[in-house]
Formats: C-alpha cells, structure tokens, sequence
C-alpha cells in the first residue's frame, strides 16, 4: 500500500519534474509510484510525501545528513543501493538532488 500523498508534495513534485522537462527528463511510474526518467533510466520518484533520488555516493552522504533524510526502501525488506528519500520537509532541496541524479544516470 502507498503512502498517502499531500497536495504540497505534489505541487513540489510537480515543480521539480517541470524544471528538468528540457533536459528531456519524462514521466513515468514504478512499482505504481510516479518517477521522473531520461530515456529508460529512472531518476528520481514519488513515495507517499518524499522524494526518492538515485544519486552517487557523495551526494548521497550529503543528503543522508539532512534531517529526515534515510536510504529509500519501498517496502521490499532491504533499502535500494544509491537510493534516498528526502521528505517533504526538505523540499527546498529536491530540485539541487534532482539534478545530481539526473547528471548520474545520464552518465
């Protein structure tokens, strides 16, 4: 079962993927929550009030120390690797992490 999701996380959501639209970033879903891709490789996601991001290691440090911020498990028992989520309460920041993780998976 998803986390319920507030009108502001999506507005903030919604503002992140519009800002990476012309770095020809889609959207799309996994696992049934919306993401946010280039090509076929998933970026970054929604999971219930909080941002997911796949980032390398030295930004996801960075983002770990932020307060709320854990290593993002979407309920399968283990976190995923160069994942984290960044709640709602750190949304200044998503837009910063946004573009990491679109730098990274772009290669």
């Amino acid at each position: 079962m998803m986390p319920k999701v507030s009108e502001q996380a999506v507005a903030e959501y919604d503002a992140v993927a519009a800002g990476l639209v012309s770095s020809g970033v889609v959207r799309g879903s996994m696992f049934g929550m919306p993401c946010l891709k280039i090509g076929k490789k998933v970026l970054a996601g929604m999971y219930g009030d909080a941002m997911t991001f796949k980032l390398p290691p030295e930004p996801r440090e960075k983002a770990l120390a932020l307060p709320g911020v854990e290593p993002f498990d979407p309920g399968m028992g283990r976190p995923m690797k160069e994942w984290v989520l960044i709640p709602l309460s750190q949304s200044a920041v998503w837009p910063d992490y946004a573009a990491e993780a679109l730098e990274y998976v772009r290669g």
